[in-house]
């Protein structure tokens, strides 16, 4: 008589969990970044939304609302934009903190950004903190354009600033791929 087992050995457990855990190592970064880049790419669309009604504000006003620092609802600039230039304000980045919204001759200064100066009142810069939602210094050289991008290689690369500056971008992300 042949008795018939039912259920997996010992062995054959072991190499199934093996096996899922060697495709967890492979595709769990690659789902992480692939998130991380969603964000970075909403957030950039975000921003470049502000910057057109900012520069439809100036081109109506001759100079940009009045903002220095946190985009807030309710602010004057807020105010200033919403419904005839936006009807809807982004008021945070896809990660959830705030964007930063320099106007101004004096604004643009207050920004901390080396290599940027104001030199009018249509000037403006727009800011996202990248997903660590803290300031990322760097340094701006109007001469030099392979300073305005940084290279997007892991899941670190996310962490850098997003910033627009009169609406065309100076610190923004490239990839590896695209050569440095």
């Amino acid at each position: 008589m042949v008795i018939k087992r039912k259920g997996f050995t010992l062995i054959e457990l072991l190499i199934v969990v093996t096996i899922i855990g060697i495709l967890a190592a492979l595709f769990v970064p690659n789902a992480l970044e692939a998130i991380q880049k969603a964000k970075q790419k909403a957030t950039m669309r975000d921003m470049h939304v502000l910057d057109t009604a900012i520069l439809d504000y100036v081109a109506d006003n001759g100079f940009a609302p009045g903002q220095n620092g946190v985009l807030t609802a309710g602010s004057s600039f807020f105010l200033q934009i919403s419904g005839f230039y936006l009807k809807v304000v982004p008021l945070a980045d896809q990660w959830g903190t705030p964007f930063y919204i320099y106007c101004g001759t004096d604004a643009v200064g207050n920004a901390g950004i080396d290599g940027v100066t104001a030199t009018g009142p249509d000037e403006f810069l727009v800011m996202s903190y990248g997903s660590d939602r803290l300031p990322t210094p760097f340094s701006f050289d109007q001469l030099d354009p392979s300073s305005w991008h940084f290279i997007t290689t892991n899941l670190r690369s996310f962490y850098q600033d997003l910033v627009t500056w009169n609406g065309a971008w100076i610190h923004f992300p490239k990839t590896a791929q695209a050569g440095s």
